[in-house]
């Protein structure tokens, strides 16, 4: 398992902005995350070596944050915040209109593996809720009318 050539330029550039390297962690998880999928033991150990960390301390910082996925997901990853603010908005609701139109629970992928549902914590958008995430882009003040636009308009 190792980066693309073109990955690795980029991690040169990063470790050359930082005196310390363990600085680079959380950019070289995303990295890897862009280049194998997800983050998994083996990448969190590239990552480590790349880094000169002792493997642990890679896994404890890539299993703390949750914008680094443990297994793979669909081609599109929705997301949809739970905390107290979006439940107070109706994402229980949002929660099983997506359930409902994608045919699969939360932490489960679709078949054809275009789709994984996902609740999380919070997305800090309380100001918006209810709040998702599909990959990098949110999608605030959610309906289900709005939740039929958003899905349709994915390839």
């Amino acid at each position: 398992m190792e980066f693309s050539p073109e990955a690795m330029k980029e991690v040169e550039k990063l470790l050359s902005r930082y005196p310390i390297k363990e600085a680079a962690l959380l950019p070289l998880l995303h990295i890897a995350q862009r280049e194998f999928g997800h983050v998994s033991l083996e990448a969190e150990a590239y990552v480590a070596s790349l880094l000169d960390l002792p493997a642990p301390r890679v896994h404890g910082v890539s299993t703390f944050y949750t914008m680094y996925n443990k297994k793979p997901v669909g081609k599109y990853h929705v997301q949809v915040c739970t905390n107290i603010s979006c439940s107070l908005m109706g994402a229980e609701h949002i929660v099983k209109c997506l359930e409902k139109k994608l045919g699969i629970k939360p932490g489960q992928t679709t078949a054809d593996g275009k789709f994984t549902l996902s609740e999380v914590e919070c997305l800090g958008s309380c100001g918006t809720a209810p709040v998702m995430q599909i990959n990098d882009d949110y999608y605030e003040d959610l309906t289900e009318a709005k939740i039929d636009q958003i899905l349709g308009g994915l390839k």
